[in-house]
């Protein structure tokens, strides 16, 4: 344990060239557990239907209700990371979502199970609403497109990875079992978080940051790019929570091989389309950014179609192919349309810019997406119910373009 605390001394205290890229891996080990975590509920879904005996819209309120709880939170942690450590803040969500999805575990029934992951929301907010804001603070502006798509490579991967776990430890042990293995692990990365030190002072407060509070609501960058990205989460969440479903009832896989395939496409889909944007958007980022907008607007536009022929296609092989390419095109808008919220929001409000993001894009997206799904699919059917998806998909590159023609005004707003 000394050794231990003696490494954490180090690179509290690292060159200033060290201490970002070390903030960065470890920022990004703890976003892949925050995924994992996330996911790991949906690949066991038919699992835990199969035992419960439950609806598809009481299916579907497990994942809302996370969400639910996570968006509602958010501003207040937001608050707080623009006024404290955002470092112990993050650390502190560490433990609680970890604690609680090892606690879903343990639940005996739907009620339980229902509280565990509505809990999970509260730890998840506090990791999200500061995590991008500290991560941004740490490179330059013209670095950030692709420091915040390695970040946010934890979507895919530690999506797939949940899909993955879940699968193939609720089919061999059950569900409950899943929950406890992907959840203790986090414990053991709160202490090198919260000993990470910040970026630079975080120090916002008084009239100034309150007036930094209300810009954002005159903001149109800022607006329009969190409605984009509402539309998207709205669809994608609605997807990622279904599909593995999806396969099961309409293609015939079972739970574990169904979650396997999917979850190997998103790793190589997801790394690919996030990285890609990334570069894409700090290449062609522009004058005041507009390029990241264009960059997320035509990768939603070409994946609007191929993720409608994926839900239609009768063919497994094609239905694969097509979700393959769609996730791969919506992915491509992860690290520029983050950039776009840290590039148009002052340091000081950096964090509360980040919060009410978040609020917005769950409460419009994933948040109610999962039980409308589940409700629309006890009425029609899984398969009609998820063609909602690709009109969301195709609102949100609408708004990504009607973005770009405000960005490099408001970018220059800023003062960076």
């Amino acid at each position: 344990m000394r050794l231990y605390n003696t490494k954490l001394d180090t690179m509290k205290n690292a060159p200033p060239n060290i201490l970002p890229r070390y903030a960065l891996a470890l920022l990004l080990a703890v976003n892949l557990l925050n995924y994992i975590d996330r996911q790991v509920l949906y690949a066991v879904f038919p699992l835990i239907k199969s035992d419960l005996g439950i609806s598809d819209t009481a299916l579907g309120l497990l994942g809302s209700s996370f969400m639910v709880c996570y968006m509602v939170v958010a501003p207040f942690f937001g608050w707080l990371g623009d006024r404290g450590s955002r470092t112990r803040l993050a650390a502190s969500g560490l433990a609680i979502w970890s604690v609680a999805t090892a606690a879903a575990g343990f639940s005996p029934g739907y009620k339980t199970l229902l509280a565990a992951r509505t809990a999970v929301g509260i730890g998840e907010a506090s990791f999200g609403t500061v995590s991008p804001g500290l991560l941004s603070d740490y490179f330059p502006k013209e670095r950030r497109g692709r420091v915040l798509a390695w970040f946010y490579l934890a979507i895919p991967v530690g999506s797939a990875l949940g899909y993955l776990l879940g699968g193939l430890l609720g089919q061999a042990f059950g569900w409950h079992v899943a929950f406890l293995a992907v959840g203790a692990p986090g414990l053991l990365l709160v202490l090198p978080v919260w000993r990470l030190r910040e970026p630079a002072a975080n120090a916002g407060d008084g009239k100034d940051q309150h007036r930094d509070y209300r810009a954002l609501w005159h903001n149109r960058t800022y607006i329009l790019n969190t409605l984009a990205m509402a539309a998207m989460t709205f669809a994608l969440g609605g997807l990622a929570q279904w599909f593995p479903t999806f396969l099961y009832r309409m293609h015939g896989l079972d739970v574990a091989r169904g979650n396997t395939l999917f979850g190997a496409i998103t790793v190589v889909t997801g790394i690919a389309g996030t990285l890609t944007g990334g570069w894409l958007g700090d290449r062609f980022r522009g004058k005041g950014g507009k390029g990241y907008l264009i960059v997320s607007g035509i990768g939603l536009l070409v994946g609007a179609p191929v993720a409608a022929l994926a839900i239609v296609a009768g063919s497994t092989v094609t239905c694969l192919t097509a979700v393959g390419v769609a996730e791969f095109c919506l992915f491509l808008n992860t690290g520029p349309l983050n950039t776009v919220i840290a590039n148009v929001s002052r340091q000081s409000a950096r964090s509360m810019a980040f919060a009410v993001n978040i609020f917005f894009i769950h409460a419009l997206g994933d948040a109610i997406s999962p039980a409308i799904l589940g409700w629309l699919s006890d009425l029609w059917g899984l398969r009609h119910a998820m063609m909602i998806a690709p009109v969301a998909i195709v609102l949100s590159a609408l708004f990504c373009f009607a973005c770009s023609v405000f960005v490099a005004a408001d970018a220059a707003k800023t003062g960076e």
